[in-house]
């Protein structure tokens, strides 16, 4: 953020040096500034138009979200029951020592 300051501040000085010393056209001007994109506006300085809203905002994200979860838990207590019939993965008793 300095540095954009610092840079800036030293390409109008040039500029306007450059104009001064040839008249004050453009062809005078020894650097050219960077053009600055942003987010609302055009090349041109244009503004852009206001972004589309999502008239489902948080009403949407609980409808995608929830059904990914119990979808997910389906999958996963699907799987587990697979890996327990195939004796895939069994957990040991040995490990309930309460006694």
């Amino acid at each position: 953020m300095v540095l954009t300051r610092v840079f800036r501040a030293v390409s109008r000085s040039t500029l306007l040096n450059a104009g001064v010393a040839s008249g004050g056209g453009p062809q005078g001007q020894l650097v050219r500034l960077p053009l600055l994109r942003r987010k609302y506006t055009y090349r041109s300085g244009a503004l852009k138009p206001m972004p589309e809203i999502t008239p489902f905002g948080l009403f949407g994200v609980i409808c995608t979200v929830i059904p990914g979860l119990l979808i997910g838990a389906t999958i996963s207590k699907n799987m587990a029951n697979f890996l327990e019939e195939n004796d895939l993965f069994v957990p040991s008793d040995d490990d309930d020592d309460d006694d």
